[in-house]
């Protein structure tokens, strides 16, 4: 039962780190394709997509981590149809929203692979996409645990 679950634990980290990079470097529509330029790796300034500050990174960030944590969280929840989870969160969309500001982090896991695979600026800018995603998490728990309190 144990290796299923470092299986399905593997598989699900994959799947979101080749997902989420594979979807910020074909949302880029550069024609011609350079890892070195970044290889999908979250950045603000002159290394966000559209050029979009350190401020409007984290206000993203940390906005879109909390509301995927509250998705995430209410569709797991006991008293939510059992099943239906995956398709919730799926469709919280936040990489077509954050993609042009950052490349869409709101995992440092995802974050930390391509920023090592890059190797400069990126590991540089990193900071960012930790704090972020923590603070939005932390954001996010507190809030869903505000709004599903069973009276």
């Amino acid at each position: 039962m144990k290796n299923e679950k470092y299986f399905a634990e593997f598989f699900g980290t994959f799947w979101l780190v080749f997902g989420g990079c594979g979807s910020a470097v074909l949302a880029a529509g550069i024609p011609t394709f350079d890892a070195t330029a970044g290889f999908a790796s979250n950045g603000y300034g002159e290394h966000s997509p559209h050029g979009y500050s350190l401020m409007a990174a984290l206000l993203i960030e940390v906005v879109l981590t909390a509301f995927f944590l509250i998705i995430i969280m209410g569709s797991t929840d006991k008293r939510a149809p059992a099943g239906f989870a995956p398709i919730a969160i799926g469709l919280t969309l936040i990489h077509l929203i954050s993609i042009p500001v950052t490349n869409t982090s709101v995992n440092p896991a995802r974050s930390t692979g391509v920023a090592l695979f890059q190797g400069g600026w990126a590991i540089e800018q990193l900071w960012l996409f930790w704090v972020a995603p923590i603070v939005g998490a932390i954001i996010g728990a507190v809030v869903y645990r505000f709004i599903a309190e069973e009276k």
